[in-house]
Protein backbone atom coordinates (compact mmCIF):
# COMPACT_ATOMS: atom_id res chain seq x y z
CA UNK A 1 0.00 0.00 0.00
CA UNK A 2 1.32 3.43 -0.97
CA UNK A 3 1.25 6.30 1.47
CA UNK A 4 0.10 9.63 0.09
CA UNK A 5 -0.35 13.00 1.73
CA UNK A 6 -2.66 15.89 1.03
CA UNK A 7 -1.10 19.15 2.14
CA UNK A 8 -2.12 22.77 2.42
CA UNK A 9 0.41 25.52 1.90
CA UNK A 10 0.00 29.11 3.01
CA UNK A 11 1.82 32.18 1.76
CA UNK A 12 1.69 34.73 4.55
CA UNK A 13 3.20 37.38 2.28
CA UNK A 14 0.28 37.11 -0.17
CA UNK A 15 -2.46 35.59 2.03
CA UNK A 16 -2.85 32.69 -0.41
CA UNK A 17 -3.49 28.98 0.03
CA UNK A 18 -2.48 26.06 -2.15
CA UNK A 19 -3.70 22.48 -1.76
CA UNK A 20 -1.85 19.56 -3.29
CA UNK A 21 -0.92 15.92 -2.87
CA UNK A 22 2.41 14.13 -2.80
CA UNK A 23 4.15 11.11 -1.36
CA UNK A 24 6.77 13.36 0.25
CA UNK A 25 5.17 16.70 1.19
CA UNK A 26 8.35 18.11 2.75
CA UNK A 27 10.28 17.60 -0.49
CA UNK A 28 7.34 19.00 -2.43
CA UNK A 29 7.36 22.13 -0.24
CA UNK A 30 11.01 22.69 -1.17
CA UNK A 31 10.08 22.41 -4.85
CA UNK A 32 7.31 24.98 -4.40
CA UNK A 33 9.68 27.36 -2.61
CA UNK A 34 12.37 26.95 -5.27
CA UNK A 35 9.88 28.10 -7.91
CA UNK A 36 9.59 24.75 -9.68
CA UNK A 37 5.78 24.85 -9.74
CA UNK A 38 4.27 27.33 -12.17
CA UNK A 39 1.06 27.90 -10.22
CA UNK A 40 2.82 28.72 -6.94
CA UNK A 41 6.04 30.37 -8.12
CA UNK A 42 4.78 33.96 -7.84
CA UNK A 43 3.54 33.60 -4.27
CA UNK A 44 6.64 32.35 -2.46
CA UNK A 45 7.55 31.69 0.30
CA UNK A 46 5.17 28.91 1.33
CA UNK A 47 4.76 27.02 4.58
CA UNK A 48 2.86 23.79 5.24
CA UNK A 49 -0.05 24.55 7.55
CA UNK A 50 -1.78 21.18 7.29
CA UNK A 51 -1.12 17.67 6.01
CA UNK A 52 -3.08 14.45 6.11
CA UNK A 53 -1.75 10.95 5.49
CA UNK A 54 -3.88 8.70 3.29
CA UNK A 55 -3.58 5.08 2.21
CA UNK A 56 -3.70 5.46 -1.58
CA UNK A 57 -3.44 7.95 -4.41
CA UNK A 58 -7.21 7.76 -5.15
CA UNK A 59 -8.01 8.51 -1.48
CA UNK A 60 -5.59 11.43 -1.53
CA UNK A 61 -7.09 12.76 -4.76
CA UNK A 62 -10.60 12.57 -3.31
CA UNK A 63 -9.52 14.45 -0.18
CA UNK A 64 -7.66 17.04 -2.26
CA UNK A 65 -10.82 17.62 -4.32
CA UNK A 66 -12.82 18.11 -1.13
CA UNK A 67 -10.32 20.60 0.29
CA UNK A 68 -10.49 22.57 -2.97
CA UNK A 69 -14.30 22.76 -2.77
CA UNK A 70 -16.16 25.62 -1.12
CA UNK A 71 -16.71 23.66 2.10
CA UNK A 72 -13.10 22.49 2.05
CA UNK A 73 -11.78 26.03 1.64
CA UNK A 74 -13.81 27.13 4.67
CA UNK A 75 -12.32 24.19 6.61
CA UNK A 76 -8.82 25.33 5.62
CA UNK A 77 -9.52 28.91 6.71
CA UNK A 78 -10.67 27.52 10.05
CA UNK A 79 -7.38 25.66 10.40
CA UNK A 80 -5.46 28.86 9.73
CA UNK A 81 -7.38 30.71 12.43
CA UNK A 82 -6.48 27.95 14.90
CA UNK A 83 -2.77 27.95 14.01
CA UNK A 84 -2.23 31.68 13.84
Amino acid sequence: METWFVYVLYSEKFGRYYTGMAQNPDRRLKEHNKGKTKSTKAFRPWEIIHKEQLNSRPEARQREKFLKSGVGREYIKGLRSLTG
